[in-house]
């Protein structure tokens, strides 16, 4: 029986379930106890009545979402950066482990390994008043290089809808791609030696090795990372986007945990339940794709959360 199980597994290592406590208690109250206030998003919430007294009306804030001229665009703009996000974010860290271990030099690995890591530690607000300093088109280093170079005024990306997702996502790998292959050098670093060694007396390239032996060693990790990054590919970063973000790239940057916080928080708005009902289906659709690429990556590859 389970709880027998449970039971015996309890008795013998009870100081791990104290240990555990604390964690668990955490997460109960600031993970899903707050969980209650979803129903809002079934309700025209009012302040003076509270949650619980609030009227139910159903699927209308849904409805109204759904039912918006700005709906399509805010979707479109959110799955495009997530999914160019994703492709970028996920392959690149995979690709620059996989390069940096097959550096022979120690000392010069360390070296990358510490330049990279270092903008991860960079907090957003900078990052974004580095990107406005360097990309604008009067004082900024590249601005003031292409008018040197070209005698004309470099176009001002940040007004460029366009460019907008491009600076978005390549400035993120700049920042985080040295970090983002921890994971992936350590998972390397666990392979055997002689399995190199072998495949070296056969007569087997570099590129080879890395193709038929390093790359199959870190699959397992990539599968699992590659499943959570898909279960948060709708939650696109709300600071950064929020902090690019102007009345004339807003075509190209408005997603939907930007234009949350416009509805729920912002001075004029306050539409709780409206907001509450975007955010929600967001987490909706999120959970969704977890669960079809958990099925499909434990179906194709044995490898899977659950």
């Amino acid at each position: 029986m389970p709880w027998t199980n449970f039971r015996k597994n309890y008795v013998s290592n009870w100081q791990l379930y104290v240990l555990l406590l604390p964690s668990a208690v955490f997460i109960a109250l600031f993970a899903y106890v707050p969980m209650a206030g979803i129903q809002i998003a079934f309700k025209s919430y009012d302040f003076a009545k509270g949650v619980w007294g609030s009227p139910w009306i159903g699927f209308e804030n849904f409805q109204r979402f759904f039912d918006s001229y700005q709906f399509s665009t805010i979707l479109i703009n959110t799955i495009t950066l997530s999914f160019y996000s994703l492709i970028v974010s996920f392959t690149l860290p995979i690709m620059f482990a996989l390069m940096l271990n097959s550096f022979v030099s120690r000392k010069f690995k360390k070296l990358v390994q510490t330049i990279t890591y270092m903008p991860h530690f960079i907090s957003t607000v900078v990052i974004v008043g580095m990107l406005i300093q360097i990309f604008n088109p009067r004082t900024g280093a590249l601005g003031a290089m292409y008018t040197f170079m070209t005698n004309t005024m470099l176009p001002d990306a940040f007004a460029k809808p366009d460019a907008f997702k491009h600076l978005y996502v390549w400035s993120g790998i700049w920042q985080s791609i040295g970090w983002g292959s921890i994971i992936y050098i350590a998972a390397l670093s666990s392979v055997d030696e002689e399995l190199h060694e072998a495949a070296q007396i056969d007569g087997a390239s570099r590129l080879k090795r890395v193709i038929h032996i390093d790359f199959p060693s870190i699959l397992p990790t990539a599968t699992v990372l590659l499943i959570l990054a898909v279960g948060n590919i709708m939650d696109v970063g709300f600071e950064k986007v929020f902090l690019m973000q102007n009345s004339l790239n807003i075509s190209s940057s408005e997603v939907i945990s930007t234009y949350v916080y416009k509805v729920g928080l912002t001075i004029g708005s306050g539409d709780f339940s409206f907001a509450t009902a975007i955010g929600l289906f967001n987490s909706v659709i999120n959970f969704c794709l977890l669960v079809v690429v958990n099925f499909a990556a434990g179906r194709l590859g044995k490898t899977s959360l659950w």
